[in-house]
């Protein structure tokens, strides 16, 4: 077999998109051809992006790809973790009451608010004048 087993998984947030590839190996990261620490500077990003190898138990069993882009960092670590919880459900059914429970495996729909005509912001008013 020349081909090992791959899972993939598309994660989203805000207005980021992952497309995430797991492979078994030894916990090896490629985040747009850079390593985790790279890509992800702050310490909570790259906890929220490792949470669902880290809950499961997989961490260092799975080497990652990821190709994300749109948005920013939060969301873009909200976009893996997601696409990571999806491929380890492909991966192995049997762990999806575990992401689930954590809700790894909701696609969190919050985006941002569109501004209105006559608005300082999406609803930020200008300030009332009686005279």
């Amino acid at each position: 077999m020349s081909e090992l087993a791959t899972y993939r998984g598309t994660g989203k947030r805000k207005t980021s998109v992952a497309r995430v590839i797991l492979r078994p190996g030894d916990g090896g990261t490629w985040f747009n051809g850079r390593t985790l620490d790279d890509y992800f500077p702050r310490l909570a990003h790259r906890n929220q992006v490792l949470a669902p190898l880290r809950v499961t138990g997989l961490e260092g069993t799975y080497d990652l790809r990821v190709r994300v882009h749109g948005g920013g960092p939060s969301g873009q670590a909200g976009a893996v973790r997601h696409g990571i919880a999806r491929a380890l459900v492909e991966a192995d059914p049997e762990l999806r009451t575990v992401l689930k429970r954590e809700g790894f495996l909701a696609r969190d729909s919050r985006i941002v608010e569109r501004k209105k005509a006559g608005l300082h912001k999406a609803r930020k008013a200008p300030q009332f004048s009686k005279r």
